[in-house]
């Protein structure tokens, strides 16, 4: 039996179910390519329909494609030679003359010795590409901020169960099966927004039937939220060491984010001393994440895992019972925010970076949290003035910062008085260039007063280069410098 997800994969834009908006905002991002010539990130949760997207939108067009994904060699000298090629030159012999899509899966899975460079070359392939780009990852996050800066974002959605199901729906009809309702429904609550999974689970339940009934259904859990509330209970409450570490191998989330379910719910069971000893063991977890991450060598996974599982069950004294609300990690919430609010973050942080000459890390937990201490709710406001001209920041900037409404008068006013500073600071930086072009006018038009008043014009220009000094120190630009 042919695979159903590649027998009924979407040839055109339309056909495409559960993220119309993101849909639509792809068709126009290809369509107005020639205008912007940028390419483009679509991210989500797996099984969503992102890559059969870039391909629908290809078919649409009429582009030929070129493919890259996580099973091809993809180190610097292979992206630049095949991927770069293509889309500067688009004279590969597989595509023809004229437009060609380039597309990359799991651009967000770049990592290790097998990809070294690779990152960096997608970085230069997307900014200098003469062809249209299409990056798919997962976690938009854990691409690069110099990659993610080069490239517009579409974020694919799950799809929920209304959309699910008269997909399953059209298969099942196209297929000559009947169906009960309840059967699809249940389906669809099964995969929880993963419509690949649906069309597998689908196809599974129908080989060698003419008919599915709600009863034939068996409700595997593909669901991983109710999987870690599991996992949580049997960790917190019951397991000894090894009956803990074994069950985490069924749990389908990474170290990273089960040390973040297990950090929140910890303390909901754990008190004193045993709690005391299970964040050591937290601790030592993320110390081996640490390592994962610097040196890109996954296999330290293993022991972040031994410690966040059998360390915390060990660090249990007898067992508990009773019901808890267990809930999401509250860092994820943190990451939940806007993307409006990330992008000044980042827009803040490069500002402070390009001026400081540090990173967008440093700047962004170094440097921007004093800032953001010495400008509270705009209290001080010479300093915040001298900020936010120092940095080139506007109204929405000053909010982030200060905490103030970006609407309020005092954060207008602050950026009004920040322009006038930096323009008062460019007309010193000149060095008197308008200033003498300015006298030169007024010498060849009387030159007798200005030899009459030759002293007074003398004790003018030091007047004011006084004044100047004065007002740089009293706004606390100086401090920014």
């Amino acid at each position: 039996m042919a695979d159903w997800t590649e027998k009924y994969r979407p040839t055109t834009l339309a056909e495409v179910r559960g993220n119309d908006t993101a849909r639509d905002a792809l068709g126009e991002w290809a369509e107005t390519w020639e205008n912007h010539r940028e390419a483009v990130i679509v991210h989500g949760s797996p099984g969503i329909g992102k890559t059969s997207a870039a391909h629908a939108l290809a078919s649409d067009l009429g582009w030929p494609t070129i493919e890259l994904n996580a099973s091809d060699s993809r180190t610097k000298d292979v992206i630049e030679r095949v991927a770069g090629e293509a889309a500067k030159s688009g004279t590969l012999s597989a595509g023809g003359a004229g437009r060609r899509l380039v597309i990359m899966d799991e651009a967000d899975n770049i990592h290790g010795n097998a990809d070294r460079g690779g990152a960096r070359a997608i970085t230069a392939l997307v900014t200098e590409a003469n062809q249209p780009v299409i990056l798919i990852g997962n976690e938009f996050y854990e691409m690069s901020n110099g990659l993610r800066n080069a490239c517009q974002d579409i974020e694919f959605r799950d799809v929920g169960k209304r959309s699910i199901v008269p997909v399953l729906r059209d298969l099942l009809r196209q297929e000559d099966v009947t169906f009960e309702d309840d059967a699809l429904t249940q389906i669809a609550e099964m995969n929880d927004g993963d419509l690949r999974g649906a069309i597998n689970d689908l196809q599974a339940l129908a080989e060698g039937r003419d008919h599915i009934a709600a009863e034939d259904v068996v409700t595997g859990e593909r669901d991983t939220t109710e999987g870690i509330f599991d996992y949580l209970d049997v960790l917190l409450k019951e397991a000894d060491p090894r009956e803990a570490l074994e069950a985490s191998y069924d749990v389908d989330e990474t170290p990273d984010d089960l040390i973040n379910w297990i950090e929140d719910n910890m303390p909901k069971e754990y008190e004193g001393r045993e709690l005391a000893t299970a964040y050591d063991f937290l601790a030592n977890a993320d110390r081996w994440l640490g390592r994962v991450r610097a040196k890109q060598n996954y296999s330290f996974w293993r022991y972040a895992g031994d410690n966040m599982t059998a360390g915390v069950a060990a660090a249990r004294e007898g067992t508990k019972s009773g019901w808890t609300r267990y809930g999401p990690p509250s860092y994820w919430s943190k990451l939940g925010r806007s993307k409006g609010t990330r992008n000044t973050r980042d827009h803040i942080a490069q500002q402070v970076a390009t001026i400081s000459g540090v990173s967008m890390r440093t700047a962004r937990r170094e440097i921007m949290p004093y800032l953001a201490t010495m400008t509270h709710h705009c209290k001080n406001r010479e300093v915040t003035v001298a900020m936010a001209a120092q940095y080139e920041l506007e109204a929405e900037h000053v909010s982030f910062i200060t905490g103030s409404g970006k609407d309020t008068n005092k954060v207008q006013s602050i950026v009004e008085d920040a322009e006038a500073l930096r323009e008062a600071a460019a007309v010193e930086g000149s060095e008197g260039a308008f200033e003498g072009a300015s006298a030169g006018q007024t010498d060849a038009g009387d030159g007798e007063t200005e030899a009459g008043d030759g002293e007074t014009a003398a004790g003018d220009n030091t007047t004011d280069t006084d004044e100047a000094e004065d007002d740089e120190q009293q706004s606390g630009l100086s401090d920014f410098m």
